[in-house]
C-alpha cells in the first residue's frame, strides 16, 4: 500500500464507518436533531457525545442494550463503572424498592444512610478512611475533599497530575497544563501541574514551590480518562512521603480505581490516604459521590462543632443508601478477585493479538510478551512491566492495550490516534458490541466469559482488516 494512501487511511475508513453508522441509526439521528432544539448540541453530558451523533438507548437488561433503532449490544462500559451489576440486577431492585415503600424525600436523616456509612467505612479503613460524608458525584466529593484539605492546613496550592480526571469541574488534560486559559470549566484553584509516574519530574515541581504553601496532592491511583494509567508503586510511595514531609495531605481519588481491590486501591498499594474520594458502582449504580479520611481532618465537617458547611440535598436520598447497602453485599472480595482475573485474562488476550499480528515492537529475548504496561502522555513509554525494560518512545504500538484488573483501555497513538480511535470504535457498534468512544472498556458483572470472547474476536477481526495500516 503507497505511503500516501496509508496516510489517510483511517481517515477515510472512518468517514466510510460513520456513513453506514447513519443510516444503521436513523431513529437516534432524528431524536438527537429533536433534542438540540432544547439542549445545546442534543445533549447534556459531554463525555457522551460521538460524531455523526451519540445512539440513544431504549432499555436495558443484564449485559445488553436495547437502542431506539431496533439494535441489542453487549454493554462492554458498565456507565463509566457506576453500572458494575449490570442493568437488571434483582437484589438492587429489590431493595430500591423496598426503601420507597416508605417514602422517599424525607428531609431528614434516614436509617439507611447510617447502615451505608458504617459498611464503606469498614470496606475502605484500611486505606486510610475512618469517617465518610456522602456526596451526589465524584465531582462534588473531589471538590469537598480539595475544601477540607483548604481548610485543615490553611494554605492554597493543589498539586494535581497530568491527564487527571476529577469530575466535571476538575480536568486536567496536557492542553490544560500547558496552556490554563483555554476554555473550560475548570473551579479556579491555585493548581500546580507534574507529570503522572515521573518522580523527578514531580520532585523538581515541588522544590520551586514556596515553602509551606501545599496544601494537598491529589491524584487517581489508576487514571480513568487518562487512558487506564496505573501509577506505580514507587510513584504511590513517593507522594506519600512527600506529603507527609511537607505537611500537605494526600487525596487519592479512588472513583473508579476502589473497585480493584476489597479494600480499595490504597490498601492494595500499601499506602494510606489522608483523604479519598469514591463515586461510581458504591451507589449501587445511582448517583452517588462520597469522601472521608482521616478522623481529625473530617472533624471540619462536624457541624456540632466546626463552621465548614457541607450542605446537599440529596447527599443521603434513600435511592442511593439503599442501592448502595445492596451493591457493597453483592460485589464483596470474591466478586472484585472474578472481575480483575476475568479483565486480567481478557488483557493477555488482546495482547497476544497484537504480538501474533507483529504490531507490539520488538523487545530482548526471555521478555515476557504477555504482561505488558503502555504510559503514553509522559513522553510515551513501552514497558514490559515482568522485568522493568522500557523501549525508546517511537517504539510505542499504533494499537495498544493498558489498564489494571477489571479496568481495561484500547488505545491507538500517532498524529491520526483519533482517527483510528473512532474507527475502532464503529467498528464494534457494528458488531453489536458498546463501549467508550475513547476505547475505555470497564468490565462489569453481568458480563460472562462467552461475552467476554465475542469482544475478543470483534477486535482480533479489527486488526487483521487494519494490519498493513496498523503496522505502517
Amino acid at each position: 500500500m503507497a505511503h500516501n494512501k496509508l496516510s489517510t487511511y483511517a481517515t477515510d475508513a472512518l468517514t466510510a464507518a460513520r456513513l453506514e453508522y447513519a443510516k444503521r441509526n436513523a431513529e437516534s439521528e432524528r431524536l438527537q436533531s429533536e433534542g438540540a432544539s432544547y439542549m445545546p448540541g442534543g445533549n447534556t453530558r459531554t463525555i457522551l457525545h460521538v460524531l455523526p451523533f451519540p445512539i440513544t438507548f431504549a432499555s436495558g437488561e443484564g449485559a445488553k442494550l436495547t437502542s431506539v433503532d431496533g439494535d441489542t449490544y453487549l454493554d462492554f462500559l458498565g456507565e463509566y463503572s457506576a453500572g458494575i451489576f449490570g442493568h437488571s440486577n434483582e437484589d438492587i431492585k429489590a431493595a430500591v424498592s423496598a426503601a420507597m415503600d416508605k417514602g422517599w424525600n424525607f428531609g431528614g436523616q434516614c436509617t439507611y444512610e447510617k447502615v451505608l456509612a458504617k459498611k464503606v467505612v469498614e470496606r475502605f479503613y484500611e486505606s486510610g478512611l475512618e469517617l465518610v460524608r456522602f456526596t451526589n458525584s465524584g465531582t462534588e466529593s473531589n471538590t469537598m475533599a480539595i475544601a477540607a484539605a483548604l481548610n485543615f492546613t490553611g494554605r492554597k496550592k493543589i498539586l494535581v497530575f497530568t491527564g487527571g480526571y476529577h469530575g466535571g469541574t476538575l480536568i486536567f488534560p496536557s492542553e490544560y497544563i500547558q496552556n490554563p486559559n483555554v476554555p473550560n470549566s475548570n473551579l479556579p484553584h491555585d493548581f500546580v501541574f507534574a507529570p503522572y509516574n515521573n518522580m523527578a519530574a514531580t520532585q523538581e515541581v515541588i522544590d520551586n514551590l514556596p515553602a509551606v504553601s501545599l496544601a494537598a496532592i491529589l491524584l487517581e491511583p489508576l487514571q480513568g480518562s487518562g487512558g487506564c494509567r496505573a501509577a506505580s508503586p514507587e510513584f504511590l510511595r513517593f507522594l506519600r512521603k512527600q506529603a507527609t514531609d511537607l505537611g500537605a495531605l494526600l487525596i487519592v481519588d479512588e472513583v473508579m480505581a476502589s473497585r480493584l481491590g476489597p479494600n480499595g486501591y490504597c490498601a492494595t498499594a500499601g499506602i494510606k490516604a489522608d483523604l479519598i474520594s469514591f463515586g461510581k458502582y458504591i451507589g449501587g449504580g445511582m448517583t452517588f459521590g462520597a469522601f472521608g479520611g482521616r478522623r481529625d481532618v473530617m472533624a471540619l465537617f462536624d457541624p456540632s462543632k466546626s463552621p465548614v458547611q457541607h450542605p446537599g440535598t440529596y447527599n443521603n436520598n434513600i435511592v442511593t443508601m439503599s442501592a448502595g447497602i445492596a451493591g457493597l453485599d453483592i460485589y464483596d472480595a470474591a466478586a472484585v478477585a472474578a472481575l480483575n482475573a476475568r479483565g486480567r485474562d481478557m488483557k493477555i488476550k488482546l495482547q497476544e493479538i497484537l504480538i501474533r499480528n507483529g504490531l507490539y515492537p520488538e523487545h530482548p529475548a526471555g521478555a515476557s510478551r504477555k504482561i505488558l504496561e503502555i504510559d503514553s502522555l509522559n513522553g510515551p513509554t513501552f514497558v514490559l512491566s515482568q522485568d522493568g525494560i522500557s523501549a525508546t518512545d517511537e517504539l510505542l504500538p499504533k494499537m495498544f492495550i493498558a489498564g489494571e484488573g477489571s479496568l481495561l483501555n484500547v488505545r491507538f497513538s500517532g498524529v491520526d490516534r483519533a482517527s483510528w480511535q473512532g474507527l475502532f470504535y464503529h467498528h464494534m457498534l457494528q458488531r453489536n458490541i458498546y463501549l467508550a468512544a475513547r476505547g475505555y472498556t470497564p468490565l462489569h458483572l453481568a458480563l460472562t466469559d462467552s461475552d467476554v470472547d465475542q469482544y475478543v474476536a470483534a477486535v482480533d477481526e479489527f486488526v487483521k482488516l487494519h494490519r498493513e495500516a496498523l503496522l505502517f
